[in-house]
């Protein structure tokens, strides 16, 4: 027996009609070079109207890959809605990038028209020559003072605009499963690899950004995505925000911690949203302005420091929503809420609850498993596996099939390379990364565990945790420390800090002192550049190293 609902597919075109419906009148505001420029989602919405003709005019392929180098402007969202609802893949080209990187992905998705911020042409245009596929490339006028290419391949977006027909009646999508756009992993080791997301799974992942135990977004809300829109889809903010009707703040070009903070305060935002990095750089800013409308700082990329979250709790009263997830789960799997089982502790240990990634989200399944065997792990917060995921909104494979051997289990599963426990209700606590996690003497180290102690030091402004060689228990750690400016600090200080926090033998063998934590192309911390850095460090038997707890030796 078949339920009797009506069949339409979950597609981008209901997020856009919605939108144009319901929320004509509210503001996108977006900062640009020159200063800000204030739109409403009616005016959006025409002009997503006019750039669906725009693409046909450039006579891009029925599903051509459109890619976008740009940062959070109205501009960028025009494009969010008109490329997918004209049955195009939006491909959004990640600025920090290596250009080898760069047009790796470009033409492994082959792009055949790029859309272009003034602002970033010195970084693209060097490579266009490279790029196979590319027969366009769209300038974005964001103000930046910066030459313009005499090219018979460059085009004005305005000018294209101002000559185009808007198109008439209703965008549809006949199949859900149809891509919709496509994000390329960070590629930390190997080439990038492509995760295409579908109109199905875009709908539904977006919802999720509207549920109570999450960001609960409504029409209420002023929305700033600090997290850009070339990163996993800016972790479905941008449709999110368009489904519930939220004013939305794009921030550009300019995401200075200064910048940034402006924008919360003037603008009333009450949900921002970032990696660890940006709340690190406001945080000494807390004082100076008015944060009294925000009610959910979402952050997610990396781990979030304990110390960091309660900071923001004791300046302004609001702690940090922790969020995991990757490129491959579109990105949000699970979400820190404070639960029922919560209301009885202390202040401190409701930090501690919130220094963990969460519950998973509905719809999505997790479960932790031996990363070697493959043995399922007890959910009991002692016992750690790697996670693996399965949903609508996880991927099943890599595009072109490339490296999706080592990345799914034979029962479809995505294993995320996180290694993580569970406790007895299902909230996750990430240990690390399988391939940072550190071997000594036949025993794990988990190196975020030693970072986010080492990061509680009130002197300490970031801290990465590295195995490093050792003659004897083969790994040892080494923390690579970045002190706060004006601030002294010794290697004893920090290990001394660190004695009654940790096990013995996890002590670092040694401390080094940097300038700052190099990130990747997605802000998280690039461990891969520290171990090249001090790839040839190799640390003597130590007293800290020489003595478990227990005894061992």
């Amino acid at each position: 027996m078949l339920g009797l609902m009506q069949d339409r597919p979950l597609a981008l075109p209901h997020v856009f009609h919605r939108a144009e419906e319901y929320f004509g009148h509210k503001p996108i505001v977006t900062a640009d070079v020159t200063g800000e420029i204030s739109t409403t989602v009616a005016e959006w919405a025409q002009r997503v109207r006019q750039l669906a003709t725009v693409l046909d005019t450039l006579d891009i392929s029925a599903d051509g890959r459109v890619g976008t180098f740009a940062w959070n402007t109205s501009r960028h969202l025009e494009l969010y809605l008109a490329v997918p609802c004209t049955g195009r893949v939006l491909h959004t080209l990640n600025i920090r990038l290596f250009p080898e990187q760069l047009v790796y992905v470009a033409n492994h998705a082959e792009d055949e028209v790029v859309f272009v911020d003034r602002s970033l042409l010195p970084l693209f245009w060097p490579l266009v020559d490279k790029l196979e596929s590319v027969r366009h490339v769209v300038v974005l006028d964001d103000g930046a003072d910066v030459e313009i290419p005499t090219d018979p391949r460059v085009h004005d977006y305005e000018e294209l605009l101002a000559a185009a027909t808007p198109f008439e009646g209703r965008f549809e999508i006949a199949d859900e499963n149809t891509a919709a756009a496509m994000c390329y992993t960070s590629g930390t080791t190997g080439n990038p690899k492509g995760v295409v997301y579908s109109h199905r799974s875009t709908v539904l992942h977006s919802l999720i950004t509207l549920i109570a135990d999450g960001a609960a977004l409504s029409e209420r809300d002023v929305v700033l995505p600090v997290v850009p829109m070339f990163h996993a889809n800016a972790w479905g903010l941008p449709y999110g925000c368009l489904l519930a009707g939220t004013g939305l703040v794009l921030p550009g070009p300019n995401m200075t911690p200064a910048a940034v903070a402006a924008l919360l305060e003037r603008h009333r935002v009450t949900v921002a949203a970032g990696v660890p990095t940006i709340w690190m750089g406001i945080q000494p800013l807390l004082a100076d302005h008015d944060f009294s409308a925000l009610r959910t700082i979402l952050c997610g990329g990396s781990a979030v420091p304990k110390v960091l979250s309660e900071a923001y709790r004791e300046a302004i009263g609001v702690p940090i929503l922790h969020a995991w997830g990757m490129t491959e789960t579109s990105p949000i799997a699970t979400m820190c809420t404070l639960r029922t089982q919560h209301e009885s502790l202390t202040e401190a240990e409701r930090a501690d609850v919130r220094a963990r990634q969460g519950h998973a989200v509905p719809l999505v399944d997790i479960r932790l498993a031996d990363p070697a065997t493959g043995e399922p792990q007890p959910w009991d917060d002692v016992a750690t596996g790697e996670i693996q995921a399965a949903g609508p909104w996880i991927a099943s494979e890599y595009y072109r099939g490339e490296g999706s051997g080592a990345q799914f289990t034979e029962d479809g599963w995505l294993r995320t390379g996180d290694v993580a426990s569970v406790d007895r209700y299902g909230s996750l606590r990430i240990v690390d990364r399988t391939k940072d996690l550190i071997k000594s003497g036949g025993e794990w180290i988990g190196s975020v565990e030693l970072e986010n102690e080492i990061m509680a030091h009130p002197k300490v402004a970031e801290a990465a945790v590295i195995a490093v060689p050792h003659p004897k228990w083969v790994e040892r750690p080494l923390a690579c420390v970045v002190v706060k400016p004006g601030e002294t600090l010794t290697a004893e200080e920090v290990i001394a800090h660190l004695e009654p926090r940790v096990a013995r033998w996890w002590l670092p063998d040694a401390v080094e002192f940097i300038d700052e934590v190099p990130k990747t192309s997605v802000g998280k911390f690039s461990k891969r550049t520290l171990r090249e850095k001090f790839g040839g460090y190799q640390v003597a038997a130590s007293a800290a190293a020489s003595t478990t707890d227990d005894g061992r030796t």
